[in-house]
């Protein structure tokens, strides 16, 4: 049985068709309109008394006009029959491709890792390096805030790089208030500088990242600039569940003044080069991610607030150089993209 069904021949669309066996109802209507013309012609040809006085002329007119209609008639059953078969392939690749697309969303919308396109797993594999920086960046806020919850207790150390400055001592409920850095200095804590805030706003490059951990923590000292970072951190983090990392971006450059006005207020055509972010995959997903996900979108759209607020502050003792760091870190790509995909930009 096995043996019968190797030897089965493949259905290959046209040339299949002729293959699928037995008479349509095509060809036998033309066999009987053939016969009904002959049996016509023959007693036509049967009942002249003489035959025609052209001699062979006279014959080949004579069998002309029996077999012409005969292949016309056939001709036109052929071409009926092609149209057929065309319909039913075109019935046939339509079926096909909507087999194909519903498969397609299932996958996509189907859990798992191995749902997931090759290309997802690509990205995955390239930004393997920042997702472990982002989970030791997320490991060391959570033991921030647990150890401001207990007030008296020190803040833990273990997650950071091995050879970092030991953390502060959280602060009690009788400590003042620190101070704001961009709006001034503290008495007893230096202001945050202009190069640390930026490469906080950049997160660190790895574990070993000192300088970048350094800057972390000096800005999430801060209030205004430790809701920026947070809430950057959030989305960030939200982005790369769909595979979006800020390093694959390479959004085309503003220039400072751009940037200064949007700060000042200005919106609309002015200030659409910032929406530089040009990967239609990354804004696609972004975009789907935006309807689809109520979180998502109040995360987004905190996010774009938090920016916004602090770039006004930062723009107005920023120069453009200061401007140009900016744009270069993560937290910079993500308001692009992001701004871009809600319309902030016009």
């Amino acid at each position: 049985m096995a043996e019968k069904d190797t030897k089965k021949p493949f259905d290959i669309g046209l040339l299949a068709a002729g293959r699928r066996g037995g008479l349509s109802r095509i060809e036998i209507g033309a066999g009987l309109l053939s016969l009904v013309w002959l049996g016509l012609s023959v007693a036509v040809l049967a009942g002249s008394d003489t035959p025609g006085e052209d001699g062979a002329l006279g014959t080949v007119v004579a069998v002309l006009a029996v077999t012409m209609p005969v292949g016309l008639i056939w001709v036109v059953a052929q071409g009926a029959r092609a149209a057929r078969t065309l319909r039913e392939e075109a019935a046939r690749l339509q079926a096909a491709a909507d087999a194909l697309r519903l498969a397609y969303l299932h996958q996509q919308q189907g859990p798992g890792p191995d749902s997931r396109p090759s290309m997802e797993k690509r990205i995955e594999d390239l930004a393997r390096a920042q997702r472990e920086t982002q989970d030791a960046i997320a490991t060391f806020a959570t033991r921030r805030d647990r150890a401001a919850e207990t007030a008296d207790a020190p803040v833990s150390v273990e997650a950071q790089p091995p050879g970092a400055p030991a953390a502060r001592p959280a602060r009690t409920a009788s400590d003042p208030q620190p101070s704001l850095a961009l709006d001034g200095p503290a008495e007893d804590v230096p202001p945050l500088t202009t190069e640390e805030f930026v490469r906080a706003l950049n997160f660190p490059e790895n574990t070993a990242d000192r300088a970048g951990f350094r800057a972390l923590r000096r800005a999430l000292d801060d209030r205004i600039a430790a809701k920026l970072v947070r809430s950057a951190q959030d989305i960030l983090t939200l982005l790369s569940e769909e595979g979006i990392y800020m390093d694959d971006l390479q959004p085309d450059r503003a220039r400072p003044e751009i940037w200064r006005r949007f700060a000042q207020g200005e919106r609309g055509l002015p200030v659409s080069a910032l929406g530089g972010v040009r990967d239609r995959s990354c804004l696609a997903l972004t975009a789907a991610r935006m309807k689809k996900d109520p979180i998502f979108r109040d995360v987004a759209h905190h996010f774009l607030r938090q920016f916004d607020r602090v770039l006004v502050e930062f723009e107005q003792a920023a120069s453009d150089q200061d401007l140009n760091d900016l744009a270069e870190t993560r937290t910079a790509r993500a308001f692009m993209l992001l701004g871009r995909v809600t319309g902030m930009f016009g």
